[in-house]
C-alpha cells in the first residue's frame, strides 16, 4: 500500500507537497482540501491545480537548464 501511495503522490506533480512545504503544512491536508473545494466549487479548483501543475514543471524546467549553463 505505500508504494501506491508513494506512486500516486509522485505522479500528482507535486503541486500540493510543494504548497504544504511553503505554507508550513502537510500535504496530506492539502490535498484534501483541493478534494472539499472541487466538491464545493463545483470542479474550478481542478484548473488552478493544473495551472499549478505547469507553472511548477516550467520552474523545474528553467532551473535545470540554468545549470546546465553555469556547469
Amino acid at each position: 500500500m505505500p508504494s501506491v501511495k508513494y506512486l500516486l503522490e509522485r505522479s500528482a506533480f507535486g503541486v500540493c507537497s510543494y504548497l504544504g512545504e511553503r505554507m508550513g503544512i502537510a500535504s496530506a491536508r492539502v490535498r484534501m482540501y483541493f478534494i472539499y473545494l472541487t466538491f464545493a466549487a463545483l470542479g474550478s479548483p481542478i484548473l488552478v491545480y493544473l495551472f499549478a501543475a505547469f507553472w511548477l514543471n516550467v520552474r523545474r524546467y528553467i532551473k535545470d537548464n540554468e545549470k546546465v549553463v553555469w556547469k
